[in-house]
């Protein structure tokens, strides 16, 4: 399946479906998570907690609120509790979850940051391999635009590096 890399800020994106990258928990906090609860309203972050704790890979979706999006899709790759790392397998666990919800769900398109890279603190080329090689490797039923987002202007040029290597 072929995606593309975008820079900017996931709360503004429109799409069918936005990731959120979420902890076990569920709660709301920093980073992209912290975007998407300011560009969607508290009551997002109510509806996610009351569906958690979630195993570590497992999603789960919301109502995307004031959010460009019909959906938002909550993907925990890293623990909220003890360490708060995220693992390969946590990485690659959400992205294929995120991915198979969305069809699921009817999605055309998709956006997703950069899964268990922030404050879970894997490493960024690293972890972008990861989702570059799932979104890559997925069979879609429904999804047809599929966009790996990063803020950053450093994180940009290091995933989109990553993305066309593993799209060559």
């Amino acid at each position: 399946m072929e995606f593309d890399v975008v820079q900017g800020d996931i709360a503004a994106q429109e799409a069918d479906a936005l990731v959120n990258a979420a902890g076990t928990s569920l709660r709301m906090g920093s980073g992209v998570a912290g975007a998407l609860r300011r560009g969607a309203g508290e009551g997002i972050n109510e509806e996610a907690m009351s569906k958690g704790p979630v195993d570590l890979g497992d999603v789960t979706v919301t109502d995307a609120y004031d959010l460009a999006a019909e959906y938002v899709i909550h993907a925990a790759a890293m623990a909220h509790y003890g360490d708060g790392k995220a693992t390969e397998e946590s990485i690659r666990d959400a992205t294929r979850n995120a991915l198979e919800r969305a069809d699921e769900l009817g999605c055309e398109s998709l956006v997703i940051p950069a899964l268990g890279c922030g404050v879970a603190g894997f490493d960024l080329a690293e972890g972008a391999r990861i989702i570059a090689e799932t979104i890559a490797d997925y069979e879609p039923e429904t999804l047809a635009d599929v966009r790996f987002i990063t803020y950053s202007d450093d994180e940009y040029a290091t995933i989109r590096d990553v993305a066309t290597a593993v799209e060559s």
